[in-house]
């Protein structure tokens, strides 16, 4: 799938991202915000979860970003589904930060989730010292279920963890949409 706004694109990840991925995500600041992501973080890590499988209804988008004369490389946002829950995650290099590009590649992956692939509910969590996180995600209308701790692969620990749900079914009884892959 692709999606495009005025700003961004949305486009999957392909193995010769590898570079730029490493480029754009190997940053403390992204590392320690995120759960999953070791630290430090290498070509080799990039490489991996380039080539990591992921369900039809699991959408994992390059965010590329409009600006000057080619597309810059500015994140990555996905629906993630584990234990019939479908979560919501995302990351932006820090130059990006601050601009509104989480809220708007979100609301791209919110409708095709609600739309095309019928999701009812989302959740996402964000370490309770990740503000600007939270803030994005009550934007999109996320509301906070419950705290709990999270292990966290750049801290090598357990980090507090504010866990945000989104109740999809509120548009009524809408059919899923046909996806093009």
């Amino acid at each position: 799938m692709f999606a495009r706004t005025k700003r961004l694109t949305l486009r999957p990840w392909w193995p010769e991202d590898a570079e730029r991925l490493t480029q754009a995500i190997a940053h403390e600041a992204v590392a320690t915000r995120l759960a999953r992501m070791p630290w430090p973080y290498a070509k080799g890590d990039a490489e991996a979860f380039l080539t990591l499988p992921r369900g039809a209804a699991e959408p994992r988008f390059a965010i590329l970003a409009h600006e000057g004369d080619y597309p810059r490389l500015i994140g990555s946002i996905g629906l993630r589904r584990e234990d019939g829950v479908h979560e919501l995650g995302y990351w932006l290099t820090p130059d990006a930060w601050g601009r509104g590009y989480a809220t708007e590649a979100a609301r791209i992956v919110i409708e095709q989730a609600r739309h095309a692939l019928g999701v009812k509910r989302i959740e996402a969590s964000h370490h309770l010292d990740n503000a600007a996180s939270r803030k994005v995600l009550t934007k999109l209308g996320f509301r906070e279920v419950r705290r709990e701790p999270h292990y966290s692969l750049a801290h090598r620990g357990e980090v507090d963890c504010a866990v945000l749900a989104l109740d999809l079914e509120d548009e009524g009884d809408m059919n899923p949409l046909p996806i093009a892959a």
